[in-house]
């Protein structure tokens, strides 16, 4: 039988730099920002030109494909500020593991 389970290749955990984190969160954030204001204008678009329309179905389909497209930006947003944060407290983990010289844990799994 083969052996499945990987190897642990500690020089890539080694390598990673708080510098190189902090540069990723601020790249992150630019991009959670860029989303933000461009979902702000969406929604301010949309409440600018309300949907004129007699017919029922015509006013729940705009109603619903306005609300995913508001809601896919926001996803947007959300999920590169939540990168940035977890780039910055990876970055602060390295760097709190540097001065107590203390290993990284090996890879579970």
């Amino acid at each position: 039988m083969t052996n499945l389970t990987p190897k642990s290749n500690n020089s890539s955990i080694s390598n990673v730099n708080p510098l190189q984190c902090l540069a990723s969160a601020v790249i992150s954030a630019g991009l959670a920002t860029g989303s933000y204001f461009l979902m702000k204008s969406i929604a301010d678009t949309f409440a600018r030109k309300p949907i004129t329309s007699d017919n029922f179905l015509v006013v729940n389909i705009s109603t619903t494909v306005r609300a995913l497209v508001i809601g896919v930006t926001t996803f947007a947003a959300c999920i590169c500020a939540l990168v940035t944060l977890g780039l910055i407290a990876l970055s602060i983990q390295i760097i709190i593991q540097r001065l107590t010289n203390q290993e990284m844990p090996p890879n579970a799994g």
